[in-house]
């Protein structure tokens, strides 16, 4: 029998992200069915996962800015998050690989083996929804943010919980409301559908690093919110975004008194005239 580790590190090094998202489900389905029997073990992650020669990776400020209500339009919006998913995919499993000698019960490993196979299902409820748009994975450009947190905390366990699920995922807890009222103002149920789908599971993702994050400040003796937040600052580059999902994040375990100190100030609102 494979190990969990061996498993990961499969996904982590598919470049397709048919093959990616599909390893990602068996991987699942292996650990569950092995009811305990699989052991952890260790098999090293690569630096970078590997991934398919499109889509092209811009730096986040050379993003095209995503507007209208065309299919084009709509196709460009869903794309960003499904490449969101994607890296989802491959944090949920680094995760599983580069912290196999951290001491952790084997729930841990439960709750990113599940978390990496919803991230999975969220790529392709998504690529079928692009191809009833007539456009997939690749057609529109991307940005790599979102592994340049994975590359600063890759050394320790603790800050990747605090940036990746608790600040990353937390952010897709604000933003895709408003991505929800968009499809659902001009009728696209089927993207609504998906988008309440994943957002849902969101939640579940954001609950599952803060647990583990309170487990692990639990474990060292150390205060959790003042951690917390000396960690965002090291690891993460600028402030954090508001507006917020207050009541999503509540719903995850993550309060206010985490993140809002570390809030970048809301943009005045300009006079009206007369």
């Amino acid at each position: 029998m494979t190990d969990l580790a061996t498993l990961a590190v499969a996904v982590l090094s598919a470049a397709e992200a048919s093959e990616k998202t599909a390893l990602a489900r068996e991987a699942a389905r292996l650990w569950r069915q092995s009811e305990g029997a699989m052991a952890v073990g260790f098999s090293a992650p690569p630096d970078r996962p590997a991934r398919p020669a499109r889509p092209d990776l811009l730096p986040p400020a050379a993003m095209p800015r995503r507007r209208g209500y065309t299919e084009k339009a709509r196709a460009a919006l869903l794309h960003a998050v499904q490449h969101i998913e994607l890296n989802a995919i491959d944090l949920a499993f680094d995760m599983i690989a580069r912290f196999t000698d951290a001491d952790l019960p084997c729930a841990f490993y439960d709750d990113w083996v599940r978390v990496g196979e919803e991230e999975a299902l969220h790529f392709t409820l998504l690529a079928g929804r692009m191809a009833e748009l007539g456009y997939q994975y690749g057609d529109f450009p991307a940005h790599d943010g979102l592994w340049e947190a994975a590359v600063a905390t890759q050394r320790d366990l603790t800050a990747r919980l605090a940036v990746v699920p608790m600040v990353l995922e937390a952010r897709g807890l604000d933003v895709t409301p408003a991505m929800i009222d968009r499809f659902a103002r001009i009728g696209d149920e089927k993207s609504v559908i998906i988008l309440n789908r994943i957002l849902t599971d969101e939640i579940t993702h954001v609950a599952t690093g803060n647990r583990w994050f309170q487990y692990i400040c639990a474990r060292e003796n150390i205060e959790p919110r003042a951690t917390w937040q000396r960690l965002v600052q090291k690891n993460f580059k600028g402030l954090l975004k508001p507006p917020f999902n207050s009541a999503a994040r509540d719903r995850a375990g993550l309060t206010e008194d985490y993140y809002v100190p570390l809030a970048a100030p809301l943009p005045a609102l300009k006079p009206e005239n007369g």
